[in-house]
């Protein structure tokens, strides 16, 4: 006998009803009577699972934690927030510790400043990914403030001073980010956000730099995230003898400068400076090349000149050309804005400072980076 497709769904739909009348009268003699013991005992377990993961979600937020050491920490806490969070906070000091000896080369520099002063600091990670986040940035940035504040860095006038890691671990610092605030000591909030990031987390260094009451304060932060941030940083000082200083066009100046030492990588600020180890390393090595050419002495010895000026230029701020209109170098650039101010111009100081910059020739000499500087 054969059926339609609608007569098979129909007698189909009918066989189900009737099974499932069947299922109930035997599982509880009154169907409408409630929910059996199987689905009472679903419902509860549905409940407290919907609650263990409302857990686990709230402790992720409040600690950045990776999922499978939140659920970890709840489990053993018998699914207590409050002791999870403190268990994790635990075991995250000393994982920071274990992590203390990774090389951390990635990071970001981070700027605070003021009228007459500004503070860089360096604050390093093993990854870029951490670099990214915003409690390292959080983090980074309140240290440049702090840095900012440290007294007895620098004295009344044009400078640049260091603020090392001793300078500031025992200070007291103000954090005011939702998944980490309060206040604590440097070291313990560095090793906090280590343990939070999993990563190895340094305050590699840091400077301060002032100028005088004549002077403008110039800065420059290459790449970066949001303000105060960066990877690359140009700072410098523009000194005026005038003791009423045309602001606009010194600050102007100022920041195409800052910008010019990010890009350039100066190293001294005029020839006089240029240490006299540096240069006969230069000469003996331009000597070297020139004499592979069979030219005469005299030849050489004009070559070698040559060949130094344009080392000059490379180096020296004052003979680089200006990035900005390679027609002058920043000597005659200044030269032009003395003009327009009506009161001799100089530079002050700079400097130059790059995120990761020697470290790998650190952990094999463990000798101190140099930082492009003039003081």
């Amino acid at each position: 006998m054969a059926f339609s497709g609608a007569t098979k769904r129909s007698l189909g739909t009918l066989l189900y009803q009737r099974l499932m009348s069947s299922s109930c009268t035997y599982a509880h003699s009154r169907c409408g009577g409630g929910p059996s013991i199987a689905s009472r005992r679903f419902s509860s377990e549905g409940s407290s699972s919907s609650n263990q993961m409302n857990l686990i979600r709230q402790l992720r937020e409040r600690t950045s934690a990776p999922m499978k050491d939140v659920k970890a920490a709840l489990i053993e806490s018998n699914w207590d927030i409050e002791a999870a969070q403190r268990e994790l906070r635990k075991r995250g000091k000393v994982l920071a510790s274990k992590k203390s000896a990774r090389t951390a080369a990635e990071g970001l520099l981070a700027l605070a400043q003021s009228e007459n002063r500004a503070a860089l600091i360096e604050l390093n990670c093993e990854t870029d990914f951490v670099a990214r986040n915003d409690i390292f940035q959080h983090l980074a940035l309140s240290l440049a403030k702090q840095a900012l504040l440290v007294e007895g860095v620098s004295q009344p006038g044009a400078g640049v001073f260091h603020v090392g890691p001793e300078n500031l671990e025992d200070l007291k610092l103000n954090l005011e980010h939702p998944k980490i605030s309060g206040v604590t000591t440097v070291q313990n909030a560095i090793t906090e956000v280590a343990a939070m990031m999993g990563e190895n987390v340094k305050l590699r260094r840091g400077f301060v730099m002032s100028t005088s009451s004549n002077g403008v304060l110039s800065t420059y932060l290459h790449t970066s995230p949001q303000p105060g941030l960066g990877r690359i940083a140009g700072i410098l000082t523009l000194e005026v003898e005038d003791g009423n200083p045309q602001l606009d066009a010194l600050q102007r100046v100022g920041s195409e400068l800052a910008m010019h030492v990010v890009a350039t990588k100066p190293i001294f600020l005029t020839k006089d400076l240029v240490s006299t180890d540096a240069l006969e390393s230069e000469r003996e090595i331009l000597k070297s090349q020139a004499e592979t050419t069979g030219k005469s002495q005299m030849a050489i010895d004009k070559m070698v000149e040559g060949r130094l000026r344009k080392y000059f230029e490379d180096v020296v701020l004052m003979e680089q050309k200006f990035v900005m209109n390679d027609t002058v170098n920043v000597k005659t650039l200044l030269d032009n804005l003395s003009k327009e101010v009506g009161s001799p111009v100089k530079i002050g100081s700079f400097f130059r400072m790059e995120v990761g910059d020697g470290i790998q020739r650190l952990e094999e000499s463990s000798a101190s980076e140099p930082v492009a500087q003039a003081v």
